[in-house]
C-alpha cells in the first residue's frame, strides 16, 4: 500500500535512478494503490544517457511492495523494496529489462509484456 510521495525503486533500465509518487490516478479519489495500479511519478534521479530525464512526470506500474497482498489460494506475497517500471500510454514498457522478481498479478493486470521481460515471475 504505496500513496502520494512515496519513492519507488526504478526495476528496469530506462535511466531513471528513483520515482517519486504524484498522483494515484485520474480523479480517483484513492488513498492507496498496491501492484499492478498505475501512478504518476516524478523522476527524482537519472543517468545522462537515458530514455527519460530528472524531473520528468512519467506513467509507472507497481510491480514490488513491501506490503503483503493476499492471493486466491490463501497466501500471501510480499517484496523487500517497492519498486515500479515506467510504461508509456499504452501499457508497454519504455525499458527493454526488467530487474528483480515480479508477481503474478502483473499479467492477471494487464501488463503481459512486463511479466515476460522478467527474470523471475513468482
Amino acid at each position: 500500500m504505496l500513496s502520494t510521495r512515496s519513492r519507488l525503486i526504478v526495476a528496469d533500465n530506462s535511466g531513471a535512478k528513483s520515482l517519486e509518487i504524484i498522483g494515484l490516478g485520474k480523479g480517483t479519489g484513492r488513498r492507496f494503490v498496491t501492484i499492478g495500479d498505475i501512478v504518476t511519478c516524478a523522476v527524482k534521479g537519472a543517468i545522462p544517457q537515458g530514455q527519460v530525464k530528472d524531473h520528468e512526470k512519467v506513467k509507472a506500474v507497481i510491480v514490488r511492495t513491501r506490503k503483503e497482498i493476499p492471493r486466491k489460494d490463501g497466501t500471501y506475497v510480499r517484496f523487500s523494496d517497492n519498486a515500479a517500471v515506467v510504461i508509456d500510454n499504452n501499457k508497454i514498457p519504455r525499458a527493454t529489462r526488467i530487474f528483480g522478481p515480479v508477481p503474478q498479478e502483473i499479467k492477471s493486470r494487464g501488463f503481459a509484456k512486463i511479466a515476460s521481460l522478467a527474470k523471475e515471475v513468482v
